[in-house]
């Protein structure tokens, strides 16, 4: 326990210093942030505010991964198996974030306000899905089998079920992450106790690789939100929140339980949910469920501000990260 909160913190301090470095640089390229003009008017004054801040979490990973890795293959060859098993956890959450830089990139800085095609972004998601499946059955033997909450009872999945299963996980909750990052600091601190929850239970199964994986992405989080609190500094983008839902998925999917996503992640899924019924609806009717989707777009036009958002939604993650802990 004593190293975990070591590496944490070298994640965190990584995070804190990058941010106070690399933010007056991409204020200085000018790659900020645009809002949309039918959006909440409030969101109006922070065009211009600096964005693909995620950069900043993915080399402050790197940092205290390899820091981590380092400790580790000091300690033996077990402590080598850990930190061989690490590698492509974090090559894959990092491919997932590089899909979110290049979306970024086209968007901020070649003022392609499309980036990535829809079609385009799905297929570097998808590839980077395949990956991780293949690394998990094929290099770790993981096998199919998958924890249903509340009945605490494993079901081995039948592998042509299993594979696009996972992947379908996959490519739901990094989605599902992208749509929650609309409010300040909102991804970032939901993400950040979704991220403790399942890292709470690598400990408790003592899963020693995404202890160290999850206690990184901690400390980046959270090094993260001192710049992105409302009003924030900087902005995550496509790359922060592809890689924070990849990160979740990872360790959900690592751990044998992609469905306690359901439950830890209620906010990025009810987002999720809140996009799809309203373009259901919309297009049967020509009316709208909500006020605007996604979810937290709706509570701000009912009058509430944006850190009354973060706050609830966060007491909602936190109260639902209790109950997967009670139920797996």
């Amino acid at each position: 326990m004593d190293f975990q909160l070591k590496i944490l913190l070298v994640s965190f301090v990584a995070t804190v210093i990058l941010s106070i470095i690399i933010i007056p640089i991409l204020k200085k390229l000018k790659v900020g942030q645009m809002e949309r003009d039918d959006g909440p008017q409030s969101h109006l004054k922070k065009q211009g505010t600096p964005t693909m801040g995620g950069i900043i979490m993915m080399i402050a990973i790197t940092i205290a991964s390899i820091a981590g890795a380092a400790y580790y293959i000091g300690r033996g060859d077990e402590g080598l198996e850990a930190a061989k098993a690490m590698v492509p956890l974090i090559i894959t959450a990092f491919g997932f974030g590089l899909i979110g830089l290049i979306d970024d990139f086209k968007k901020v800085v070649l003022k392609n306000t499309k980036g990535l095609s829809p079609r385009a972004k799905m297929l570097g998601l998808l590839i980077m899905s395949v990956f991780f499946v293949i690394y998990l059955q094929y290099v770790l033997n993981l096998g199919t089998e998958t924890l249903i909450p509340f009945f605490k009872v494993y079901i081995d999945l039948p592998m042509l079920l299993y594979v696009p299963f996972v992947i379908f996980v996959l490519l739901a909750i990094t989605n599902s992450v992208n749509l929650t990052d609309g409010v300040d600091g909102l991804a970032a601190t939901v993400c950040t106790v979704i991220i403790t929850c399942l890292t709470v239970i690598s400990i408790i199964l003592d899963v020693k690789e995404l202890v160290i994986f999850g206690s990184i992405a901690i400390g980046a989080c959270l090094g993260f939100l001192i710049f992105n609190l409302n009003p924030a500094k900087v902005m995550m983008g496509d790359t922060g929140s592809l890689l924070l839902g990849g990160i979740i998925g990872i360790m959900a999917i690592y751990l044998k339980m992609p469905f306690i996503i359901l439950i830890v992640g209620i906010i990025p899924v009810l987002e999720a949910v809140s996009v799809t019924l309203q373009v259901w609806y919309f297009k049967k009717t020509g009316k709208r469920i909500f006020k605007m989707a996604p979810l937290h777009h709706h509570f701000e036009l009912s009058g509430w501000k944006e850190n009354k958002v973060v706050s609830i939604f966060a007491v909602i993650t936190l109260i639902a990260s209790i109950v997967a802990l009670c139920v797996i």
